[in-house]
Order: C-alpha cells, then structure tokens, then sequence
C-alpha cells in the first residue's frame, strides 16, 4: 500500500446546536491483505461507532474515502489540521 495517505479526520462544530461531532476515515489492509476503508464518527470525547468496508483493489478504496469525505464535507465537517 502506498504512503499517499493514511488518516484523515474530520470535525463540525455548532455550539448553538450542542453539536460536536468528528468523522474519521482510514484506509488500511485486513488480516487477509485486502485494503478496507475505516469509517468512524460519533460525538467529540465520546467513543462512536465504526464500519469496516472491504474493497477489491487499493484504488476502490481511495475512491470510496474520496466520496465519503466530499459527503461529509458538504455537510459542514472540516479537515482537522494535525
């Protein structure tokens, strides 16, 4: 796999809402080397839930987070800098 990119963390914030939310999305290989794309979100502090997507190829996979980051995006989450 390559070292193009490795995580990618997301937040949205809206105090007048009470909302604080992050979305994370990783791309890593399985136990049986297939690469997956790693989706987890839920309340900042909290533990939140996660999703496990198996795709065919490593390219699959970045095409997938590439969606579900525009997705995200359109709903106001942000790229966290680190």
């Amino acid at each position: 796999m390559s070292e193009k990119l490795n995580v990618l963390v997301l937040d949205r914030c809206d105090p007048s809402q009470n909302m604080s939310r992050f979305y994370v999305l990783r791309i890593e290989r399985s136990l049986f080397g297939d690469p997956t794309l790693v989706r987890e979100w839920g309340r900042s502090g909290q533990r939140g839930r996660q999703m496990i997507e198996i795709h065919s190829s490593e390219d699959k996979a970045i095409e997938a987070l590439e969606t579900w980051l525009c997705r995200k995006q359109r709903r106001g989450y942000q790229v966290r800098k680190i």
